[in-house]
């Protein structure tokens, strides 16, 4: 399977630095074929600039500059979104990824507002790996973003067909050794069966 494997954390020393190491290596070793999108590496452009957003509904000229992740997002057959969670929510690299990204005549069909189509139907998997600083139920009282991202906005562009799956370590501000070694090891598990 095509996996766009789409990270966003801005230092490579971190866990989730390891993290993706691991899940790489097991997609890999199942015979997946991955495209590794490193957002911050790559120097993607999360702003949505006052000439993006004029053209946004222009699907003539809407995907001028973002033809190479545009041909990436399209060539996937599943994507793997990992990330840390901060203020309750995704980096604003990977929310500006989101809102220059998922755009009428990519994201979805918007020649008629009344019933506006998802177009990704090919993704046929979507794995969320996320880490967050603060416990499990105080990311639940706060709504949990990160997860509704993953599993409710990133599933309707698929046409609610995607197979999706969320990964989380909760509480990594006093995450053990033991419980970091537990969640790659998790990861690593469901990244054979993508």
């Amino acid at each position: 399977m095509r996996i766009l494997y789409l990270y966003c954390h801005p230092l490579p020393e971190s866990f989730h630095a390891a993290i993706r190491a691991e899940a790489l290596a097991a997609l890999k070793a199942a015979g997946h074929e991955v495209d590794l999108m490193d957002l911050y590496a790559e120097g993607f452009d999360p702003v949505l600039s006052e000439d993006g957003r004029r053209r946004y509904h222009d699907t003539s000229i809407n995907q001028t500059g973002l033809e190479d992740p545009i041909a990436r997002l399209r060539a996937a057959e599943a994507i793997v979104v990992q990330f840390p969670t901060w203020s309750f929510g995704p980096p604003a690299m990977l929310k500006g990824f989101f809102d220059r990204m998922f755009m009428p005549g990519v994201g979805f069909d918007i020649s008629d507002p009344a019933a506006v189509k998802p177009l990704l139907g090919h993704i046929r998997s979507i794995t969320g790996i996320v880490t967050y600083g603060r416990p499990w139920w105080y990311a639940k009282f706060m709504g949990d973003p990160p997860r509704k991202i993953v599993m409710r906005y990133l599933w309707w562009f698929t046409g609610w067909k995607a197979k999706r799956r969320y990964l989380a370590h909760y509480h990594m501000n006093v995450a053990t050794p033991e419980s970091r070694t537990a969640f790659i090891a998790k990861v690593k598990a469901a990244m054979a069966g993508v």
